[in-house]
């Protein structure tokens, strides 16, 4: 205990430290009812899912790698006083432990860390104009077997007739235009049952994840970003119904009826908007909007403002996007709406593309289970993930760690090669050593008698 005892002593001092945000976490997962008939075994729940976060964490590239070191005293002493786990499972163990923990008993670390960053006001300078904080909405894959399945997979049958089993998520990301860093919030797993296409799938799961977070925080006003797989009336009535507003992308294919209405304004010259041209002079930029048009025949009572940016170099076009918003366009606003509907990209390149190239494996089959381990491992690694985003947004140490490498992933490699090599008693111990560098030692094996012999 000594460890969560030495953390409440010096709480008062912390806020976003990487020593607080493991504390919030760990607190969240002793609270979770052990469902197991019998706990001789003494593992706890908590020391199971922080050894998971511990793995993810440290981006160890497999679980089996993280079990041939555990037994190591160093290693041990390094995951007690660093994530404070009294006894540390084999990998065996931890997917066991695992398995059958609902994953909303993960979803309160989530709510831990995110009023960490209020508390903290670290969250005000992802507010977006006078409308809250953009959250980016998309799915993404995690795991797909032939033969492994599980309750909670989603199946497909191939061309072959051979069926997929497959684990995809929805996740909910707070962005912001100028920051790099992100916020992801609850995913939504996508569950048998959600739909027979991919895309059918996720506009039911979105459903799940709009209401859990309007209900999680119910006075935060937010703007939700998508694509247009969303641009239909049914869901913007759903985010109408949960005071929630949107920037959501259109295309010209899928919406016909609207289109003919923007170019009936085109036509009149009755559509407002703005031209900019950057300091080269060389690439224009084209801001166009109207508001108050239909989205489609089918819902004539649902009213949408259209928005249009199109971006023009040596008389050709280079780019042009269109959205629809419920937030009222004026030339004030146009430029910062048309900012924030291309945000939606940082869901794709700060979550995405960083959880599957840059050291999280997210696509890696940690463990399947036969319930809910392949969730739970994917929550356990946004977790991770988070608590990442939270220490590049306002953890000094970790910033000027980060500072030190070129890359993520070479950052992520020094810690790792540090936990795995050194006894290591603290947070600011750790992060010290990476900053300022560390004392060289000499290897020497524990048994030289033996090694002269041999």
């Amino acid at each position: 205990m000594f460890w969560a005892e030495m953390m409440m002593a010096i709480r008062p001092q912390l806020s976003l430290s990487t020593e607080m945000l493991l504390l919030r976490v760990r607190e969240t997962f002793q609270s979770i009812t052990d469902s197991r008939q019998t706990v001789k075994s003494q593992i706890s729940v908590s020391d199971a899912l922080m050894s998971g976060l511990a793995v993810f964490a440290l981006k160890f590239p497999s679980l089996l790698k993280f079990d041939e070191q555990r037994q190591e005293e160093h290693i041990r002493h390094n995951l007690q006083h660093l994530y404070g786990i009294q006894q540390v499972p084999c990998d065996t163990q931890l997917r066991e432990i695992a398995d059958p923990v609902e994953p909303t008993g993960l979803h309160p670390a989530f709510h831990a860390l995110f009023q960490s960053v209020k508390e903290a006001q670290r969250l005000e300078p992802f507010r977006f104009l006078k409308h809250g904080f953009l959250v980016s909405i998309d799915g993404t894959g995690q795991f797909s077997s032939s033969s492994i399945c599980c309750p909670d997979c989603a199946t497909k049958t191939s061309r072959n007739g051979e069926t997929l089993y497959y684990h995809q998520l929805l996740a909910a990301v707070i962005v912001h235009p100028d920051l790099k860093q992100v916020l992801p919030l609850i995913p939504e797993p996508i569950l048998g049952g959600d739909g027979d296409t991919k895309n059918d799938c996720e506009q039911v799961a979105v459903k799940r994840l709009l209401k859990r977070l309007r209900e999680d925080y119910p006075t935060l006003p937010l703007t939700i970003v998508e694509d247009a797989l969303f641009a239909k009336g049914p869901h913007l009535k759903l985010l109408k119904e949960l005071n929630l507003s949107y920037i959501i992308g259109v295309k010209e294919g899928d919406h016909a009826h609207l289109f003919e209405a923007v170019k009936i304004h085109e036509d009149n010259e009755t559509m407002d908007g703005l031209i900019k041209q950057d300091d080269t002079k060389k690439r224009t930029m084209i801001y166009r909007f109207v508001n108050g048009l239909e989205l489609n025949k089918s819902h004539p009572d649902l009213k949408v403002n259209y928005l249009e940016y199109v971006e023009v170099e040596n008389d050709r076009i280079c780019c042009r996007f269109t959205w629809v918003t419920d937030i009222t366009i004026t030339e004030n606003n146009c430029i910062e709406l048309v900012r924030g509907g291309r945000s939606r990209w940082k869901i794709e390149n700060e979550t995405f593309n960083t959880l599957k190239n840059q050291g999280y494996r997210l696509e890696h089959n940690y463990g399947h289970g036969k319930q809910h381990l392949s969730t739970n491992f994917a929550l356990l690694m946004l977790l991770a993930f988070l608590i990442d985003q939270i220490q590049e947004l306002a953890c000094i140490p970790f910033q000027k760690a980060r500072q030190r490498f070129r890359s993520r992933t070479s950052l992520w490699e020094q810690m790792r090669a540090l936990f795995v090599g050194y006894l290591i008693d603290d947070w600011k111990t750790f992060w010290q050593a990476i900053i300022n560098g560390h004392q060289a030692s000499r290897l020497q094996p524990q048994n030289i008698a033996l090694c002269n012999t041999s």
